[in-house]
């Protein structure tokens, strides 16, 4: 399995559909908010302390929030590629992630437009099976990451490697709609959840930080939401 991902593959990739278009004023928006520190409330707590971080407001659905494009990605034609400072790069089909040892975690998640939801079941591969197939090398101290859709962020290392953290290709027992990620999306629960990109194709391990979308338009480098970190 392993020496089949690590195989030479083709240059090109499948051509993935796009439908929708950036909501140019959702974003302006938005950074606006980060402009003028809309919804700050000025407290900070832990997770140990307060299951519900400063400002959230508990949600019992599943919000939408993307950029307004929503890429069509086939299962047949999905890639996850690992690569930059890492002694075994990795390109993975779906069928190779699946064959892959699975894991399930329950967690709560919190977005920065302020709603939380508790006890959400994934199932998926863990970013640790990953990390032992591509072996990042010492260096690396940040990894950024891609989506289909463009859309890219930037976690430290330590914040990557969590345990809990997963490559998510379903969620409450059923696979991912393409409108929450799927077919794969990251989850990384213990910050807000724009650091968790959908739609996810790639994951680059660096010597340097490299700041995603919302990071070089106003928002936090990390996100801790009992920091209330939502703005850099």
């Amino acid at each position: 399995m392993q020496d089949a991902a690590r195989a030479t593959m083709p240059e090109t990739e499948p051509e993935i559909p796009l439908s929708g278009e950036v909501k140019q004023k959702l974003v302006e928006a938005k950074q606006g908010w980060a402009r003028t520190g809309r919804l700050l409330t000025g407290t900070t707590s832990t997770p140990e302390q307060d299951r519900l971080p400063p400002g959230q407001r508990l949600v019992e659905d599943f919000p939408v929030l993307d950029l307004g494009v929503q890429p069509d990605v086939n299962r047949a034609n999905w890639r996850l590629r690992l690569e930059g400072l890492v002694m075994a790069p990795l390109r993975l089909t779906i069928e190779e992630f699946m064959a892959l040892p699975q894991a399930e975690r329950v967690n709560d998640i919190h977005c920065v437009t302020q709603w939380s939801r508790y006890d959400n079941t994934w199932q998926g591969v863990a970013v640790a099976t990953l990390l032992e197939m591509a072996r990042p090398k010492d260096e690396a101290r940040f990894v950024a990451m891609t989506s289909y859709d463009g859309y890219t962020t930037n976690l430290a290392i330590e914040d990557f490697c969590r345990a809990e953290n997963l490559l998510a290709h379903s969620w409450a027992g059923a696979p991912l709609e393409r409108q929450h990620g799927g077919p794969v999306r990251l989850v990384v629960p213990h910050l807000y959840f724009w650091k968790s990109p959908k739609w996810i194709t790639r994951i680059e391990f660096l010597r340097e930080d490299r700041p995603g979308f919302w990071e070089v338009r106003g928002y936090h480098n990390r996100g801790n939401p009992w920091a209330e970190e939502r703005y850099g």
